[in-house]
């Protein structure tokens, strides 16, 4: 669960600035600094592979975008969240290259994986806070009730469409990438034999490991 980590009042700029000399990570909420708790396993498996496979597609379709993880956004004038996975322009990350990972404008996409004590913080205010803050598409992503909640921005409010089992994930930002289900949530396991090998994933026409094979990875 978060934590607040002091009563005092924080600025925006001040939770830029912000370093308590340890290796903790902090979302600004109403003013206050809250404690984001480490992830599990299985979370920094499946951001992992949604972030490949995303990094992959803009390669292919020769997009002038990057995809990063733990990256921060700021929702309104007094909070700012930590993204699992988001996309971005190319443009501002070189506006923030030498600055603290906190992007002032909307990202493209955005994905959140959940854990056991980010229920509410992924299903409610962020939920709430991406629309505000005009996220074109969201992506909640539930290893533990495997599946996954796309909400589009439509209006100012989030259409929701909800996906499980072998159901394919059709992207507005990603409109020839067709990402399956099944596929995401076996990223969060560890393969031990070559008898259980991971799934390969489809790209478009191109799957993940013949991209990856190509560029030598």
């Amino acid at each position: 669960m978060t934590s607040i980590t002091t009563d005092k009042t924080y600025t925006f700029e001040d939770y830029l600035k912000y370093d308590d000399g340890t290796d903790n990570h902090y979302e600004l909420v109403n003013g206050q600094l809250e404690i984001i708790n480490p992830p599990t396993i299985r979370h920094l498996l499946i951001a992992d592979f949604i972030r490949d496979t995303l990094k992959a597609e803009i390669s292919r379709i020769n997009s002038p975008w990057l995809c990063l993880k733990e990256a921060g956004v700021r929702t309104s004038p007094r909070k700012s969240r930590l993204m699992d996975v988001c996309v971005v322009s190319r443009e501002k990350v070189v506006e923030l290259l030498d600055e603290s990972a906190v992007f002032q404008t909307p990202p493209l996409l955005v994905v959140e994986v959940v854990s056991p004590e980010s229920v509410n913080r992924d299903y409610r205010y962020k939920r709430t806070e991406y629309a505000a803050a005009e996220i074109p598409e969201y992506w909640i992503v539930d290893p533990m009730l495997n599946k996954i909640s796309v909400l589009r921005l439509d209006e100012g409010l989030y259409e929701e469409t909800v996906l499980t089992d072998n159901q394919q994930i059709v992207s507005q930002v990603f409109p020839e990438l067709r990402l399956n289900i099944g596929d995401i949530f076996a990223a969060g396991n560890i393969f031990t034999s070559p008898e259980n090998p991971p799934p390969i994933l489809k790209i478009g026409v191109i799957s993940a490991t013949e991209t990856f094979n190509k560029r030598g990875f």
